[in-house]
């Protein structure tokens, strides 16, 4: 070891090297990224958040009151930082959403609100997260311009794509984070995964008070699912990958070339399809003409000329399927059909463990009810109550997590207070940031260690313009002028 490092680890320890900086938190909802850079010593001057209840909140937790829109904010009344963090709304990326990207007539132009602070103000470093579907977006154009815009103000770029079960936290939400730096990045490491084995009980309360139990209607369907996974043939068959839709079962209507809007467009086309079978098998000679497309899957009655490859092998699997399993699933069929649509598909997300629906834990969505293994939580989504991930081995236990359990998962764990409403508290948790995950992104970004600097310390001497420290760590000169709007 050169002697000047040994001598510089004798003085500083193997730890990070940090100056406190100051940082402003845009869309902050609950505060995700308040949590991790506060853990990590720095101080926030600003935050902005839409929804006026999570404003409230965020002030009881932090004692800083957020703006309202960002679009409402000029640009001045913005003090100065040193890191800017924005998990910037998700929903015109989504696929659960339109995907209109920067066409969202609602939330499609806060990026470049975001890119109007950043050229303003300049801060030495950027941290942004969003859903991993902006990389696809349009093709890719959409992300390609966002990373342009950003190297455009003078900033070295780079995106990941993390989740936090590959920390051992257990919940599967994949999510991509974009860092930047006025400085470079030669020096910045992303996190690597640990692959520590995740699980679900350690965050899981005994009893909780603030329980929700299942509504009795969603115990019967599930119970109903329950007997076709038990009928399901046994090892070594394997339970299906594809999504199972029980509409599938004994419908016929034409899919691979056509499809039913399509195909009532014309009288020959509507004679051809009354001569087929819809969901569950409904002859659809006996359904009035206007009321085709009610005895139809929803999926299968959108207004399109052709369906996408991906739906057409679904419904052909479901078909195969049901052709190989049919005399037990025609017994079955008649327990489904109460149900909702949503209800009536089930998707098994895991390829080994035990056939008890009861034993994993459960999600209900559009697509249909998620079975996924118990050692994580699917991702929390900022949508309905009823979407909440369930859990529960015994007729007790079956009920949803808790407020607090969702938290959490999003290492939202030292939060004090949560919404008192659980749709805004679970829509809120949704729409956060995993706290660990940012906090172990902004330590490497922000903090070097000593291993790290090493090179700047001996090979790389501070310049004359002062922008660098003998340690190579930035150096920002904190605002102490007070703003004022």
């Amino acid at each position: 070891m050169d002697w000047r490092l040994a001598f510089f680890v004798a003085l500083f320890p193997p730890k990070t090297i940090a100056t406190r900086m100051e940082f402003v938190d845009l869309f902050a909802g609950l505060g995700g990224f308040h949590l991790a850079l506060s853990e990590l010593g720095h101080n926030c001057v600003f935050a902005s958040e839409i929804n006026e209840k999570l404003r409230d909140l965020y002030e009881k937790n932090f004692g800083i009151r957020p703006k309202g829109d960002i679009r409402e904010v000029p640009i001045e009344c913005i003090p100065r930082h040193d890191i800017l963090c924005a998990g910037f709304p998700c929903q015109p990326f989504s696929k659960a959403g339109d995907q209109l990207g920067f066409n969202c007539p609602r939330w499609g132009d806060l990026f470049d609100f975001v890119l109007k602070v950043v050229a303003h103000h300049q801060p030495t470093y950027l941290i942004l997260e969003n859903v991993p579907n902006i990389e696809k977006h349009d093709e890719g154009r959409t992300f390609k311009a966002i990373l342009a815009k950003l190297r455009s103000e003078g900033y070295d770029v780079d995106r990941r794509r993390l989740s936090p079960h590959q920390f051992g936290i257990p919940q599967i939400r994949d999510r991509i984070f974009i860092v930047g730096s006025r400085n470079g990045l030669d020096r910045f490491c992303w996190p690597e995964p640990t692959n520590v084995k995740p699980d679900l009980r350690t965050i899981l309360d005994e009893a909780p008070e603030d329980v929700r139990e299942l509504p009795p209607h969603y115990i019967e369907c599930l119970d109903v699912w329950q007997e076709f996974v038990k009928q399901y043939p046994s090892l070594p068959v394997r339970m299906p990958s594809f999504p199972i839709w029980s509409m599938e079962f004994g419908a016929t209507y034409e899919y691979e070339h056509t499809t039913p809007h399509e195909m009532m467009k014309t009288k020959a086309g509507r004679a051809r399809l009354r001569e087929q079978r819809g969901s569950h098998g409904v002859p659809l000679a006996d359904v009035p003409e206007n009321k085709i497309l009610d005895a139809l899957p929803s999926y299968a009655k959108k207004p399109q000329k052709r369906f996408p490859r991906w739906k057409i092998r679904y419904i052909k699997q479901n078909r195969d399927l049901y052709q190989e399993l049919k005399p037990w699933i025609d017994e079955w069929i008649p327990k489904i059909l109460p149900f909702p649509s949503s209800l009536q598909k089930l998707e098994w997300n895991f390829k080994e463990g035990e056939r008890d629906i009861w034993k994993h834990v459960l999600q209900f969505r559009a697509s249909g009810i998620r079975v996924k293994c118990p050692t994580t939580a699917p991702s929390l989504i900022a949508m309905t109550t009823t979407q909440v991930p369930i859990v529960g081995e015994t007729k007790e236990e079956k009920r949803y997590m808790t407020k607090r359990e969702c938290a959490r998962l999003q290492s939202l764990d030292s939060l004090k207070h949560l919404p008192a409403s659980d749709h805004l508290a679970y829509k809120a948790l949704g729409n956060a940031v995993n706290v660990k995950v940012v906090r172990m992104i902004a330590e490497q970004l922000l903090h070097p260690t000593v291993a790290q600097v090493h090179m700047s310390l001996f090979d790389n001497p501070a310049g004359d313009d002062g922008s660098t420290d003998r340690l190579g760590v930035a150096t920002v000169e904190s605002p102490t002028e007070k703003v004022v709007c």
